[in-house]
């Protein structure tokens, strides 16, 4: 242990805070990471004493509990600074001017970025998206987002680090985000009241008679049962022909289905509210202004399936979401609407916490969100088995977006009928859009499926534009020849983002920052993603220096095959399709920074010279290479 660590450790009061903390999560090594976000945030680090306490206490190999706390970047295991800003590192950000503002607030903090400062102070750093696309420059500062950075507003931020103010005594108005809805339909224009889709579900659900005999004492013992009570319920989720709204789209009522039928004594539901696809915000939204509505799904999911635990996997990003989001849940217990007996029926119990994850886009994906859930790296599992048949602790478990649940909460209350009559054929009801970049108005759209993106485009005022990113980078770059196509299953599926870009904006650096995103959330398991992301990143670096050629290009596109086999997962599936879908529709944005479509060396021989040249203070032709041949 370094003496550095050994000095920054107080044996009485840390000790106190890490076995507090423990003691709240009850020794429960499948609460790991809550464990380590928690103890890092009353020591601002977590020292290697902490790490030890907590491995003895959860009885766990120190390694094991070391790997956790390496795994993910809002941890840290060295010193980080009593304040950490991070640049939000989105290509939204970038085209807001987000990299010229770190380069002046690290030159006014006199700090490298990604270094602590020589005082202990503060370390300034880049991360991925923030969910802040449509206000940004974003920041995260000791894990609290602010807005619109901006060079006034970060001469505040400045000068409140510097006079070391605690962060609850800085200005409120730093960190109001707004909403920004420009565009209403059923869902973020829903005036539900908190628990009347629970209502709606009961009442559905008894209004076509009593379950058999034997579940009058817990409806929970008659799964899978008869056709009637939850099932009436389940019956209009499939009616409605809801779909996931993650971008996969898998059918909602089949999921559940196959959840309440599976053989368990404890099912789960899961709400993915880690939305970290770059130019996504609309789960920031509806956890912010809409989270009865949430939660009202999430428990209508549980009386469908049978589950008697709910689990909301809040994404680091939007920690300062938890108080708000606990008040809630604390005003719903009081109401009925959670614990023993919902609403008074009989045998229905059920809860919801929440789990806040520490910077991990890779968790997005259900089985690795699973693992972070139950303590540790965030690595997608092999499958099958499925989580509906073997999920959380094994368990049955559903795992839906907060936008599917949202909808589910509609459909609860006004049936399958009336939400398939939204929509097209293949996807029915509405779909949320967080619309960034080029535009005038940028923020949130809801419209029925089916709408144009041209349509989207003259909403929000985009002109000029040359190409759409739809569903972020893993989804699909289309150009101007293709705005008549629809947001649809069957043609545009999207998890939500729709990232604008007008003709001046150069579509290969486009195309390298969602490069440089996956490389870094590729979570390092299997070593297709591992090092052909890498690989991807140092090609695009190449071509970006000058020294490519056309077997650059063809590289890549071999590079996407190999990865589309072989990956472990989603992530390492599409890392590639930023650049094959740019290549195809914008290709001259690579071939004019190639100098040979042949061949071109990576290493430039006579600029490596340079510095030999200022040294000495030759510039005569005789000191080039080129010059000589």
């Amino acid at each position: 242990m370094s003496n550095a660590a050994l000095a920054s450790w107080d044996n009485a009061g840390d000790e106190g805070r890490v076995l507090a903390t423990l003691d709240r999560w009850r020794n429960d090594p499948t609460h790991l990471v809550q464990v380590l976000r928690e103890v890092q945030e009353h020591l601002g680090w977590l020292p290697p004493p902490a790490l030890s306490l907590v491995a003895r206490k959860l009885v766990l190999p120190l390694a094991a509990v070391r790997g956790v706390a390496g795994f993910y970047a809002f941890l840290h295991t060295d010193p980080a600074g009593r304040y950490q800003v991070l640049f939000s590192d989105n290509i939204t950000d970038r085209m807001q001017g987000s990299e010229r503002l770190m380069e002046s607030f690290c030159s006014q903090l006199w700090v490298e970025p990604g270094k602590v400062s020589e005082d202990g102070l503060v370390r300034v750093d880049r991360t991925s998206c923030t969910g802040l696309c449509d206000q940004g420059p974003g920041l995260l500062v000791n894990g609290w987002a602010i807005p619109g950075a901006s060079p006034e507003r970060l001469a505040v931020v400045r000068e409140l680090i510097l006079e070391n103010r605690p962060l609850e005594d800085w200005p409120h108005e730093l960190f109001e985000i707004a909403d920004n809805v420009r565009r209403r339909h059923v869902l973020l224009g829903s005036d539900l009241r908190p628990g009347e889709a629970v209502r709606a579900a009961l009442e559905r659900a008894a209004a076509v008679g009593r379950e058999l005999a034997a579940n009058e004492r817990s409806w929970r013992e008659g799964i899978p049962g008869d056709s009637q009570g939850p099932l009436a319920v389940l019956r209009e989720i499939e009616l409605s022909g809801l779909r996931g709204r993650g971008g996969a789209g898998f059918t909602t009522g089949a999921k559940w289905s196959a959840c309440r039928a599976a053989p368990a004594h404890t099912r789960y539901v899961v709400c993915n509210a880690d939305e970290g696809e770059p130019g996504t915000f609309k789960d920031r939204v509806l956890l912010s202004s809409h989270a009865d509505l949430l939660f009202d799904g999430m428990t209508v999911a549980a009386f469908c399936v049978g589950a008697s635990e709910g689990l909301l996997y809040l994404r680091g990003e939007y920690r300062y979401l938890l108080e708000s989001l606990e008040a809630v849940l604390e005003r719903r217990r009081a109401a009925g609407l959670l614990g023993h007996n919902v609403l008074g029926r009989n045998g229905f119990d059920f809860d919801i916490r929440i789990h806040v994850g520490a910077g991990s886009y890779v968790c997005g994906e259900e089985s690795a969100l699973l693992e972070s859930m139950e303590g540790r790296r965030g690595i997608p599992r092999n499958r099958p088995p499925y989580p509906v048949t073997a999920g959380y602790l094994g368990q049955p478990t559903i795992v839906n977006n907060v936008e599917t649940l949202c909808a589910a909460a509609l459909v609860a209350v006004h049936g399958g009928e009336w939400f398939r009559s939204m929509g097209t054929p293949r996807s029915s009801g509405t779909k949320i859009l967080s619309v960034a970049g080029d535009c005038a108005r940028p923020g949130l759209y809801e419209y029925p499926f089916g709408v144009t993106v041209a349509e989207v485009l003259a909403d929000c005022g985009a002109e000029r534009t040359l190409a759409v990113q739809v569903s972020g980078p893993s989804g699909h770059c289309i150009d101007a020849g293709e705005f008549d196509r629809r947001i649809a299953f069957e043609d545009l599926p999207t998890a939500g983002a729709f990232t604008i870009f007008d003709d001046s904006r150069d579509m290969f650096e486009v195309a390298r920052n969602y490069v440089d995103f996956f490389v870094h959330e590729s979570c390092g398991f299997c070593t297709p993603c591992r090092v052909g992301t890498s690989i991807l990143q140092g090609i695009m670096a190449k071509i970006g220096r000058g020294r490519g050629s056309l077997h650059e290009i063809e590289e890549m596109t071999r590079l996407n095959q190999v990865l589309q086999m072989s990956a472990h997962c989603g992530l390492g599936h599409t890392a590639c399709n930023p650049v094959v879908d740019t290549l195809k529709r914008f290709r001259p944005a690579f071939e004019r920074r190639l100098q040979s479509l042949r061949f071109a060396p990576d290493f430039d021989l006579d600029g490596a010279l340079a510095a030999a040249r200022r040294a000495t203070g030759r510039d005569d032709p005789g000191a080039y290479l080129e010059q000589e041949t």
